[in-house]
């Protein structure tokens, strides 16, 4: 278990694919290297030399075994399948590699896993989608959650040092660039996300990454951020710009993540069809120009007035139910409003936070807010203090402080979506605190939330509510932790998963 940590740790699969190579015979033993989305399959010249105990035995290895059927030696690896073949490759010598054959087997071994826990009800499709799509979200997450947890607790320390103990001014060069560090991360979320979901999703990164900076170009920013007054709107949503004659709503991308997955789905097929119907001399420069220009466009015109469209009715309703109820609104905020953000949905939310605190000075909406942060950070915590992996300890408790900093991207994506149920029983604790400070009818004065955005509850009409967030945030904090502790969280978890993928995929290979 300490070599597995290890790995998952550096993300350094050189040894481990040393290891396997020298278990199946040597180059000298192998034709040649393809991977389906879960084993690596060797076509051997021999296949009783390769020592399947002796790979089986390695830490990242799920099992081995030869197929007569198919003619291959099969290794099962897992999710890090990919990983681990690129530095096989990367070892023997492009020679070895068949891109087809590669790209057949992970179609059909893709195709095969939809079939086999084929549901058997609506809820049951709607479930496994959705398990599907936070396990691409949080796969296209993990290669950047060290970088999140450490700019948000970077942007929490410079928030400490300016706005509650004045050592740092915002007007100063000094404050620019380090806010700019914090920053960078978030503001370039998409470009991120975008390069490593394309991988996960098999197309091409450095395109994918291209369609994300058409999201975050300063000037696609600017007409998001530019003044709507006067513009036609569609059921609310102001169209602030046009393509093509087609009034569409760009929104706010920047911190986003949901549309560039989408982006990295949708590249694959148009990429692989322009693939086949170009000709091969202009292949290199079309293909990349095309797959760019169809998939952009089908984001900024589809995928942004979607979101925008949802997440403004969604807005619309949390905004009344506030008005009607405090303590109502905060029992369902504080346990459901983290889904909005895993979906990109709370971006028509900031507006009306904004506007109450530009306006009024205050903001009740983001008071409640503020304990769905609480939340999350407080579930990584339990599971670093429950867990006895060296990895998970370390990326929970930069999760967590991330939390408390107001940045919970970290602690969802890379602990508490990823692993057993810590990201709802983290929310039963969000909404306790939420209901709690919805009756002691609190107020916010400032729009920096989590713990460190403590001072923003000072107010000056009313003492006691610094001790409504106090009590309320104890309470959060506490119920949070128990519920992960006891119920959302176990190293046995993992444990089960890998043997459950080990049972799944020899079934598989067998039946094959």
């Amino acid at each position: 278990m300490e070599g597995m940590n290890k790995m998952s740790k550096s993300k350094d699969y050189s040894a481990l694919a040393t290891e396997i190579i020298a278990g199946v015979g040597g180059p000298e033993n192998i034709n040649k290297v393809i991977h389906c989305i879960s084993r690596l399959r060797f076509y051997l010249k021999d296949e009783k030399i390769a020592q399947t105990e002796k790979i089986t035995a390695l830490d990242g290895v799920a099992g081995a075994l030869y197929n007569a059927g198919l003619g291959q030696y099969q290794v099962v690896i897992g999710p890090a399948v990919t990983d681990v073949y690129d530095e096989v490759i990367k070892q023997l010598g492009a020679g070895f590699a068949d891109e087809e054959a590669t790209e057949s087997a992970v179609a059909e071994t893709g195709a095969a896993q939809q079939k086999e826990p084929r549901p058997t009800n609506l809820w049951g499709w709607i479930s496994k989608g959705f398990q599907v799509l936070i396990g691409t979200i949080t796969g296209s997450m993990i290669p950047i959650i060290g970088l999140l947890a450490a700019s948000g607790i970077l942007k929490g320390f410079l928030t400490l040092f300016t706005f509650n103990l004045n050592w740092i001014d915002t007007k100063s060069t000094t404050y620019i660039i380090i806010n700019a560090m914090g920053d960078s991360a978030f503001y370039f979320l998409p470009i991120l996300v975008g390069f490593s979901a394309a991988k996960q999703l098999r197309s091409d990164p450095i395109v994918v990454g291209a369609i994300a900076g058409v999201l975050v170009h300063p000037t696609i920013a600017a007409l998001w951020a530019a003044p709507t007054k006067g513009m036609a709107t569609f059921l609310g949503i102001p169209m602030n710009a046009e393509f093509f004659g087609l009034p569409i709503h760009i929104p706010q991308y920047t911190y986003s993540i949901f549309p560039i997955i989408f982006a990295a789905w949708l590249a694959r097929p148009v990429g692989n069809w322009l693939k086949k119907v170009l000709p091969l001399s202009l292949r290199s420069i079309l293909q990349p120009l095309f797959t760019l220009f169809i998939v952009a466009s089908a984001v900024l015109v589809i995928m942004g007035p979607v979101i925008s469209l949802i997440s403004s009715g969604l807005a619309a309703g949390i905004n009344m139910l506030v008005t009607a109820n405090e303590a109502v609104a905060g029992l369902v905020i504080g346990g459901l409003y983290q889904v909005l953000v895993i979906f990109g949905l709370h971006w028509m939310v900031v507006p009306i936070v904004s506007n109450d605190i530009a306006m009024t000075g205050h903001s009740v909406l983001n008071a409640l807010i503020n304990f769905t942060m609480i939340a999350q950070g407080t579930g990584a915590l339990a599971v670093w203090a429950k867990s006895k992996r060296a990895d998970i300890k370390g990326l929970s408790l930069a999760g967590a402080l991330s939390g408390y900093a107001g940045v919970t991207e970290p602690a969802m994506y890379g602990i508490n979506l990823k692993y057993g149920h810590v990201f709802w029983m983290a929310n039963i604790g969000g909404a306790v605190g939420g209901l709690i400070a919805g009756l002691f009818k609190i107020d916010m004065f400032g729009f920096t939330g989590s713990l460190i955005g403590f001072p923003s509850f000072f107010s000056k009409t009313n003492p006691n509510n610094i001790w409504a967030f106090v009590i309320a945030s104890a309470a959060t904090i506490i119920v949070s932790f128990i519920c992960v502790y006891f119920w959302g969280y176990s190293d046995a978890d993992l444990a089960k998963v890998k043997a459950a993928q080990k049972k799944n995929v020899f079934k598989d290979a067998t039946n094959k």
